[in-house]
């Protein structure tokens, strides 16, 4: 990604951008390593300048991995063979609870099917109940702020919500709704076979992780999901961080450690 672009990103996700001057133009590369031997504290990070906290580790030690609190959900049979285009028309014409009665129409899913870096939101709102993809309003384009910001741009990465349908006034999603849209949601990321995980918010990381802690806690540590123990990592949802900036710096963090395990870092 061009600088200047990037910057640009970073300004908009309310991060502010300093330009060091001793800096080597060949430091300005579009997506910069990040040296493992220069960890600081978080503490320590969220007072320097942006392009320091991208070149420095976000805490101390790059986090271990630990198993998920519960083991996810077995796919259901009758949805683990399915392609992606069975998938999808099943997910369309699924009627398994309330909330088939209330939709526009079904938010499947968008992106690039073999993404390294899959995203799972908590559900369907009002522009993306009409448009049928997930992430189209203004927590949206935060969304592809955020990405862009590391080098992704929103057709590289996958992303998907642990429910399908969009509940009414945009309530939390009910145990028996997530319940219904687990085996669909477990067969995409089976399909898509990730690299890495990143959980938008709380009701994403309850109900992958099958915990009530507190999103404060979850995040910052890296979880081995699922059989094959794909990476995956807890960041606030855009939305949230539309409504308290202050914790963009924390997500910024959150989105580097990303770029690290999918570096191999």
């Amino acid at each position: 990604m061009h600088e200047a672009r990037r910057q640009a990103y970073l300004a908009a996700m309310g991060i502010e951008v300093w330009e060091q001057r001793d800096m080597a133009p060949a430091a300005k590369s579009a997506i910069e390593p990040i040296p493992a031997a220069t960890a600081q504290t978080v503490p320590e990070l969220a007072t320097r300048p942006v392009r320091s906290v991208v070149q420095a580790q976000v805490a101390s030690a790059a986090p271990q991995a630990i198993p998920a609190p519960s083991a996810p959900p077995v796919l259901r049979a009758d949805v683990a063979g399915l392609d992606w285009d069975d998938l999808q028309a099943r997910v369309a014409a699924c009627t398994a609870c309330e909330l088939h009665t209330t939709r526009t129409q079904t938010v499947f899913g968008v992106g690039n099917r073999s993404a390294e870096l899959m995203i799972i939101g908590e559900a369907p709102g009002a522009d993306e109940d009409r448009q049928g993809e997930p992430f189209v309003g203004k927590a949206g384009q935060l969304l592809n702020e955020m990405l862009a910001a590391i080098g992704l741009p929103r057709e590289q990465v996958y992303i998907a919500n642990i429910l399908k349908c969009r509940p009414p006034n945009n309530r939390d999603p009910r145990p028996e709704e997530v319940g219904q849209c687990e085996p669909f949601l477990m067969r995409q990321v089976a399909l898509v076979r990730p690299k890495v995980i990143l959980a938008l918010g709380r009701i994403a990381a309850h109900n992958l992780l099958k915990t009530q802690e507190t999103l404060g806690r979850l995040r910052g540590k890296r979880y081995e999901f699922g059989v094959e123990g794909t990476p995956l990592l807890i960041t606030y949802h855009p939305a949230y961080l539309l409504r308290t900036p202050r914790d963009k710096r924390k997500a910024w963090q959150d989105l580097v450690q990303a770029r690290q395990l999918l570096a191999g870092e």
